[in-house]
């Protein structure tokens, strides 16, 4: 279980964790999350290492890895490629994304880094009424906050607008012994933000969004996950000519490793 680093086009410095040999499976986190925070990567890495090269990265601003200002989608596109190369060693890779870091790798693939198939877990779109949409200032309000200092606001705003957590229960999150480390990593919430675009906005997905992409997808959500997260998903996999759309075991937007990654499995033995 090797950790290492790899440089991205700009100088950033990426932390990463790899397990097992063969083709290159690459796990994205969504917001706030990284290596440390999230097991289930480990345990799903753990569970294909014997097939598989699988690599978990912390995304720039997060963990282990480096930043460099200013920022802009691209930036990630080149922080997933750097991986793809300098660990995946080009050979053909799967890019899976959780929540936020599913449009990520959307959004990269679409801009032309070299994946050869796109895994999704409850990928965010909302195109009715089945979630509030995002405020219009959401992005502007989450950087107000961080270059006020008030990085906590700026975990509230995501966590009420775009996590839809009832305030009074963030309210006593703001309490606990992790809020801190939600606070460390604020700043890079509004680059999930970014990444995110308008596919939050309650209207239709724009008929030429992610329209270059030409490699198997696959749009998974747990079966007993939250409806406007079920609805997301069906959108996103309607909308994609390559999609398919498998819902699996799982709730309260995440799943289980031994779920995921027979899922994984058997994406890759089909495509």
């Amino acid at each position: 279980m090797p950790d290492g680093t790899v440089t991205s086009a700009d100088g950033t410095t990426l932390a990463y964790t790899a397990w097992g040999a063969g083709d290159p499976i690459v796990l994205v986190d969504g917001a706030t999350a990284f290596r440390a925070t999230n097991p289930l990567n480990r345990e799903t890495a753990e569970l294909l290492a014997d097939e598989f090269l699988v690599v978990t990265y912390d995304r720039r601003g997060r963990g282990g890895s480096g930043d460099t200002p200013p920022y802009a989608v691209e930036r990630e596109f080149e922080d997933i490629e750097a991986v793809l190369e300098q660990v995946g060693r080009g050979r053909p890779a799967t890019v899976f994304g959780w929540s936020s870091g599913a449009n990520l790798a959307l959004n990269a693939a679409d801009h032309g880094v070299p994946i050869a198939r796109l895994a999704l877990f409850e990928p965010n779109a909302a195109v009715d009424d089945a979630r509030p949409s995002l405020p219009g200032d959401y992005v502007e309000r989450l950087d107000a906050a961080v270059a006020a200092g008030r990085p906590g606001d700026a975990v509230a705003l995501f966590l009420t607008a775009a996590a839809m957590v009832p305030e009074e229960a963030v309210a006593g999150m703001r309490e606990e012994d992790f809020w801190a480390g939600l606070e460390a990593v604020a700043p890079t919430i509004a680059y999930d933000a970014r990444q995110v675009g308008d596919t939050l906005s309650g209207e239709p997905l724009r008929p030429d969004l992610w329209k270059r992409i030409d490699v198997p997808v696959l749009v998974m959500h747990g079966i007993d996950t939250w409806p406007a997260l079920v609805a997301g998903s069906r959108a996103i996999a309607a909308h994609l000519p390559t999609a398919t759309l498998a819902p699996v075991p799982g709730e309260q937007h995440s799943t289980t490793a031994d779920v995921l990654a027979a899922a994984l499995r058997a994406f890759v033995g089909e495509n």
